[in-house]
């Protein structure tokens, strides 16, 4: 009984993260052009992190570009600016975004 509760304990500590990092994707209205694992409006976060993995400045970077938007990186479509999502919040789903395998 108390190995299932460490094992749930331990999975609810690792998925906890990302399950809050995507409630803040969600909130920011970053899931209705972005999906994980799938090409929506805009790539997949999956597709993002696999572009930019091994770059030591991507996550300074999609933090600009989810508040500032952009062009011309994923095809002709931009995507806007997110003047909601704040300094600290754009560095937080930059990394979550980062951290999709």
């Amino acid at each position: 009984m108390k190995r299932a509760l460490l094992i749930m304990a331990a999975v609810a500590a690792v998925s906890a993260p990302a399950m809050a990092d995507e409630a803040l994707a969600k909130s920011k209205n970053c899931m209705a052009c972005h999906a994980v694992d799938k090409k929506l409006v805009g790539p997949s976060y999956k597709d993002i992190a696999k572009k930019y993995a091994g770059d030591a400045k991507a996550v300074n970077m999609l933090a600009t570009k989810i508040q500032k938007g952009g062009s011309g990186v994923w095809g002709a479509i931009p995507m806007p600016a997110n003047p909601q999502v704040n300094d600290a919040d754009a560095k937080k789903l930059a990394a979550w975004v980062m951290g999709q395998k």
